[in-house]
């Protein structure tokens, strides 16, 4: 397969049929300056050396180098035939919660935020391990499908928000059931699932959906986000910081449910971890995970593509010294010579 690695600078191309344009018109011009000064009968005389063919040959060299040359700064690449890597590793699907209750402030700058640089910074650390990502509030939705492109794993990571769930609640269970059916059918591999949630769970059994996982071998972790005293949940209106009021006028406040974290992780088999203003907690599970097992993972790949440029660049050099050697003027001591030229019989 053929790739361009920096597509953008081709439009550089785009000078090429302007030059040809100004460089016809120059011409045209030119001619009719020096006819209209000499004569087209004297032209010959004054200016015996004169070519119109040279020009036009440098003009189309000139342009071919350029044309090379552009091409060569755009990096033209040669490769990528698919093949199979086998790779030992987990598959780890990451469940976090996007509902209201964690934009609360009481882990800085907020826990969601929180918790998506904790997650970054655990996927700068996997190796040859497969991730995937879920979001869920009142619904579970698959961000990102269990895959080793990590830099995909880090830019859907980056648009995750409390608005990318249209329903609020915390719904764990049909997160942690989506989870389930989210790994690679058939696969062997050792299945983890990491839940980043407050606890504030309201919508399902969580626990049961929990212990139905650790059936199928997959170990259910959970990392509490909050402290047990809580917070207030910020709104903005109008760049105004404002908060969540109940019926009374009371701001709601939202507090992390410990209780029913360690429930859905002993269920899972895995472990609870309870962040706060220093930590997160991942590096605990990242601890965890690397304790278990690692089967060895077929993933489809590309092969790395090989850079051709230099080939382009030396060629539009060659093209630009060509040019430079030849003259735009006849050579005064071969304009006579014609190696066809027949000497005629008296």
């Amino acid at each position: 397969m053929f790739r361009f690695a920096n597509p953008e600078y081709l439009w550089g191309l785009l000078i090429i049929p302007l030059l040809t344009l100004f460089f016809i018109f120059s011409r045209i011009a030119r001619k009719r300056a020096l006819r209209k000064f000499m004569g087209e009968k004297v032209m010959p005389y004054l200016m015996p050396y004169t070519s119109g063919v040279r020009p036009i040959i440098k003009f189309i060299i000139l342009l071919l180098a350029l044309a090379f040359i552009i091409t060569g700064i755009a990096r033209p690449q040669f490769g990528s035939k698919l093949k199979k890597v086998k790779r030992k590793g987990v598959e780890l699907i990451i469940a976090l919660d996007v509902s209201n209750s964690m934009l609360a402030e009481d882990i800085q700058p907020n826990r969601l935020e929180r918790a998506k640089r904790a997650i970054s910074r655990l996927v700068d650390r996997l190796k040859d391990d497969k991730i995937g990502l879920i979001v869920f509030a009142g619904d579970a939705y698959t961000q990102l499908p269990i895959t080793t492109d990590y830099n995909s794993a880090k830019l859907f990571l980056a648009s995750v928000n409390t608005e990318i769930v249209p329903k609020q609640g915390t719904a764990i269970g049909a997160a942690i059931d989506l989870a389930i059916r989210s790994f690679a059918p058939g696969d062997k591999a050792n299945k983890a699932i990491i839940i980043i949630t407050d606890g504030e769970n309201h919508e399902d059994d969580a626990v049961a959906m929990a212990a139905e996982a650790a059936k199928q071998g997959i170990i259910v972790h959970t990392i509490g986000m909050g402290l047990p005293q809580g917070s207030p949940i910020p709104i903005y209106r109008n760049g105004q910081k404002d908060y969540r009021k109940d019926k009374n006028g009371k701001p709601v406040v939202t507090k992390l449910n410990e209780a029913m974290l360690e429930q859905i992780s002993a269920a899972g088999n895995g472990i609870y971890v309870r962040a706060n203003n220093s930590q997160v907690g991942l590096n605990a599970l990242f601890d965890e995970i690397n304790k278990m097992d690692k089967t060895e993972l077929k993933a489809l790949t590309y092969s790395e593509y090989d850079d051709q440029f230099q080939y382009f660049i030396a060629t539009g050099l060659v093209l630009l010294l060509i040019n430079f050697l030849i003259l735009e003027r006849k050579n005064r001591h071969l304009k006579n010579f014609n190696l066809f030229k027949v000497n005629k019989r008296r």
